[in-house]
C-alpha cells in the first residue's frame, strides 16, 4: 500500500488542453482558490509564461496581480510555474540575466514550486536553470523527463538524464512528463523502475494526458512502480486531451489498496466548479478518449491540441485539422525528432499548417523553425533532413537571423523601456507589444469573484440591452420582480 499525493492541474494544463489557455481568468482562479487549498494537494499547477501572456492579451488582466492574489488565497498549497527552456512569454531565447529576473520575480510574487521542462531534455540546461531558481529564492525545483517516442528516446536516454538530474543538489524531485499521453503500460513497467533505481530518495511524479486513453491505466500502475504523486485535473477540465480526473483516480487508487489523504468534499467541490464554468461559458467538457494509434506517430500534446483548434477556427481552417495532423508526423521526422512540447509543438504545428495551405511544402518557413535549425533552442537530437536544411540555409531570412545581436541584457532593457519600471512591468514590456500592456493597465484591477449561475443571466441582459425594438423589460422569479422601462419621449 502506497500513500499517493495529487498535483491539481485544472487552472493551467486542463485550461490549456481543453479551453485553449483562454478559459480561466483571475476571478475564476480566486473563487475556487480557498477550496483548492483545503483539499490537501501537493501543489497546484498554476501558470506558465504562455498563460501569463494570455492574461494580458485576451482578458487584459495583470498576471502578476493574479499570481499574488492566488498565493495569498492558497497559503497551504504551493503554486507551480512551468518553465519550458530559457524563454519567457516571447518565443525568443532569453539571456541568463533576464531568466534570473523572471525566476526571482515569480518567487517574490508567490511561486514556490518551479517545474523545469526542457524541450530537448537538455540536462545541462535544466541544472543551470535549477541553480538560477534557487539563487533567485525559489523554494522547490522539480525537473521533467519529457516522454516521447522516437528512435533516440529509448530507456537509456531517460535513465541517463534522470541519474544526472538526481545528482544535482538544486533539484528536489523529478517527474515523467507525458504531454502526448503516449506511455504504454508495458513500457512503463520497465521505464519507471529503471528511473526510480537511479534517483535515490528523490520523489518521482507522473504527469500524463488522456488523449488516447492510456493515462489513467498508467496512473493505476504507477504507485507500485515507485511514483509518489500523480498530476490530475478536475471536473470538466479533465479527460479528453487533459489529465485524468482527480475524483476517479482517487477512488480507483483507494480501491486498489493505496492511501490518498485528501478532503473528499473539497475535492468534489473543485470538480463541480470546473463543470459549472464549462456549462456557463459554453466550453467543451473533457470526455474519456478511445485509443488512437495515430497519436503514437504525430504525438501532439493535449495543451497544443486545444490551441491548434482555436487557431484553425480563427483562420476558418477547421476543416483541415485531419490533414494538418497527418502532416505533423512528417514534419517532426524531417526536423530531427524534436519532442512535441512547447515551444517545438507550436513550431511543428505552424510548419504543418503552412505546408498544407502553401503552394508547396516548406515554401515558407517561420523564423522559429529557422532558429531551431540553427541551434538557437539547443541542438536537434539528430541532423535535420538534408533537403529541408538546404532550403533553410538558402533563405535570405536565415542570413538575417544569423546576423542578429544577442538577447538584450536587463540593463539594456531598462535603458530602452524605462529605468523606473517595476520588475513585473519590465518583464511584460520586454516580451509583449506595448499596446497590449497599456490596455491591460487601463482596464484596472481584475474582478475577484466569479458566479457561474449569473453568467447566463448577464449574457441575456447584454443581448436584450443591445436591441432597439424593446421599450420595457421585466424579470421575475419567486419573491423577486424587476421592471425596467425606457424613456419613450
Amino acid at each position: 500500500m502506497k500513500n499517493i499525493q495529487l498535483v491539481e492541474t485544472s487552472l493551467r494544463d486542463g485550461n490549456q488542453s481543453l479551453w485553449g489557455a483562454t478559459g480561466i481568468n483571475t476571478a475564476m482562479s480566486l473563487t475556487i482558490a480557498p477550496v483548492m487549498d483545503r483539499v490537501g494537494f501537493k501543489a497546484i499547477d498554476f501558470t506558465t509564461s504562455t498563460h501569463m501572456g494570455v492574461a494580458v492579451r485576451y482578458t487584459r488582466e495583470d498576471p502578476w496581480e493574479r499570481l499574488r492574489l492566488m498565493a495569498e488565497a492558497t497559503p497551504n498549497t504551493p503554486l507551480q510555474f512551468m518553465s519550458t527552456g530559457f524563454r519567457f512569454i516571447a518565443w525568443d531565447t532569453a539571456g541568463p540575466d533576464l531568466m534570473s529576473l523572471v525566476f526571482s520575480t515569480l518567487a517574490r510574487n508567490g511561486i514556490r514550486r518551479f517545474c523545469l521542462a526542457d524541450p530537448m531534455n537538455d540536462v545541462d540546461a535544466q541544472i543551470q536553470g535549477a541553480r538560477m531558481v534557487k539563487q533567485a529564492g525559489g523554494e522547490f525545483v522539480i525537473a521533467a523527463l519529457v516522454y516521447s517516442l522516437s528512435p533516440i528516446h529509448d530507456d537509456e536516454h531517460y535513465v541517463s538524464a534522470a541519474r544526472r538530474l538526481a545528482a544535482c543538489a538544486d533539484i528536489d524531485a523529478l517527474y515523467i512528463k507525458d504531454p502526448g499521453g503516449l506511455l504504454m503500460p508495458q513500457r512503463a513497467q520497465k521505464l519507471i523502475p529503471a528511473i526510480r533505481a537511479v534517483i535515490g530518495d528523490k520523489a518521482l511524479e507522473l504527469h500524463s494526458h488522456c488523449t488516447i486513453g492510456l493515462a489513467e491505466l498508467g496512473y493505476m500502475d504507477a504507485p507500485g512502480l515507485g511514483v509518489s504523486a500523480l498530476q490530475c485535473a478536475s471536473g470538466a477540465a479533465s479527460d479528453g486531451t487533459s489529465n485524468p480526473t482527480s475524483q476517479r483516480v482517487v477512488a480507483n487508487l483507494r480501491a486498489l489498496g493505496h492511501r490518498v489523504d485528501l478532503d473528499d468534499d473539497a475535492l468534489a467541490e473543485v470538480g463541480r466548479f470546473f463543470t459549472q464554468i464549462a456549462e456557463a461559458e459554453g466550453f467543451p467538457v473533457g470526455k474519456p478518449q478511445a485509443f488512437d494509434a495515430a497519436y503514437l506517430r504525430h504525438q501532439l500534446p493535449g495543451g497544443v491540441v486545444g490551441t491548434m483548434r482555436r487557431h484553425l477556427k480563427e483562420a476558418r481552417l477547421s476543416h483541415l485539422e485531419a490533414t494538418v495532423i497527418a502532416e505533423l508526423a512528417s514534419v517532426r521526422e524531417e526536423l530531427g525528432w524534436p519532442i512535441v512540447m512547447t515551444p517545438f509543438a507550436q513550431m511543428i504545428v505552424t510548419m504543418a499548417v503552412m505546408n498544407v495551405t502553401g503552394r508547396e511544402r516548406y515554401a515558407v518557413i517561420p523564423d522559429e523553425v529557422i532558429r531551431y535549425a540553427l541551434g538557437r533552442f539547443g541542438r536537434p537530437n539528430i541532423p535535420i533532413d538534408a533537403q529541408v536544411m538546404d532550403r533553410i540555409q538558402s533563405l535570405p531570412r536565415t542570413k538575417e537571423i544569423l546576423a542578429e545581436p544577442p538577447p538584450p541584457t536587463v540593463a539594456e532593457l531598462r535603458r530602452k523601456l524605462g529605468a523606473r519600471l517595476s520588475d513585473e512591468e519590465l518583464l511584460l514590456r520586454a516580451t509583449m507589444p506595448a499596446n497590449l500592456v497599456d490596455a491591460m493597465q487601463a482596464a484596472g484591477p481584475a474582478p475577484r469573484h466569479y458566479d457561474a449561475q449569473l453568467r447566463p443571466v448577464m449574457k441575456l441582459l447584454r443581448e436584450l440591452s443591445a436591441r432597439r425594438d424593446l421599450t420595457a423589460l421585466t424579470i421575475e422569479k419567486p419573491g423577486f420582480k424587476l421592471s425596467l422601462a425606457g424613456d419613450d419621449r
